[in-house]
């Protein structure tokens, strides 16, 4: 049964131990840089601290994503890690990724600002730093929040911390697209390490409490995904962490009702800019 949520609440939160080790999507690990851009009393490894990604190729590809934010009409806004970017990206190993969807999303003037490996940090420094300026989507979906979690288990710190990023990105979104619904996607389970997977569940419950089914949505596909140990099904991933195009059809799926309530029915016509992919992608050895 796919949840949709609309409870709402917020909980503080605590940092959390920076020496965690965590399994990173696509892309080369962070280098251990901080920006200026927060108050001194907040732990730099924070989920809740915007972070860049320093590596020349994470740069050129916020270039790019800042370039696609400032061309064509996006009204509904997806902001992720290598899950979502691998939907609608340009690299032509995720073809058919790409056609899925545009058969979900045509008609609904779609951009995907996906970037693998990054963790709740790096997307809200990516968001705060032009890749949301200017846009005014309709709907912002955020999928977040597995690069945080890894694939070695924490305490309540780091869930807590996790969570705190969280609602530092809703913040940021809010501040940057006021108008914006915001549709929360859960975490999806991942198959590397079954001793996450309590974590998970814990911080989607908490994400579910952020939702109001006014301005907050929250969509959790988890069950249609995973069997009932929780471990991701053979059909809907092709690593034990990155979903299939099977899995991606389940996420649409929830995903369709919520966006017909709030875009309508879409257009015959789409005026989205079109995907980008992998800067690196030309070299012997892609990033994704």
């Amino acid at each position: 049964m796919i949840r949709v949520g609309f409870t709402a609440r917020y909980t503080a939160a605590q940092p959390a131990d920076s020496k965690r080790q965590r399994r990173m999507h696509d892309g080369p690990a962070r280098a251990a840089t901080t920006t200026t851009m927060t108050a001194p009393r907040h732990n730099p490894d924070s989920a809740a601290t915007p972070v860049p990604r320093t590596d020349a190729n994470s740069m050129l590809a916020h270039e790019q994503l800042v370039a696609k934010a400032r061309s064509g009409r996006i009204d509904l806004y997806f902001l992720g890690d290598s899950i979502t970017r691998r939907w609608g990206c340009s690299d032509p190993q995720w073809a058919a990724l790409l056609e899925n969807w545009k058969q979900n999303f045509f008609g609904w003037n779609a951009g995907n600002f996906g970037w693998g490996a990054d963790g709740i940090q790096h997307m809200l420094w990516r968001i705060s730093n032009g890749e949301l300026d200017g846009v005014n989507p309709k709907v912002i979906v955020i999928q977040a929040g597995t690069n945080n979690v890894g694939n070695v288990p924490g305490d309540d710190q780091k869930v807590a911390d996790i969570l705190r990023g969280f609602d530092a990105l809703i913040a940021a979104c809010r501040q940057k697209a006021p108008g914006a619904k915001i549709i929360l996607t859960a975490i999806f389970p991942r198959n590397d390490n079954p001793a996450v997977l309590g974590e998970i569940r814990r911080i989607n419950d908490e994400l579910a409490r952020r939702a109001d089914g006014q301005t907050v949505f929250y969509l959790n596909v988890n069950d249609k995904l995973a069997g009932a140990d929780g471990r991701l099904l053979d059909e809907m991933t092709i690593d034990g962490l990155h979903l299939s195009v099977r899995g991606y059809q389940v996420w649409a799926d929830g995903l369709r009702p919520i966006l017909m309530k709030l875009l309508g029915p879409p257009a015959a016509t789409d005026q989205a800019p079109p995907p980008t992919g992998d800067p690196s992608a030309s070299n012997p050895s892609p990033q994704s």
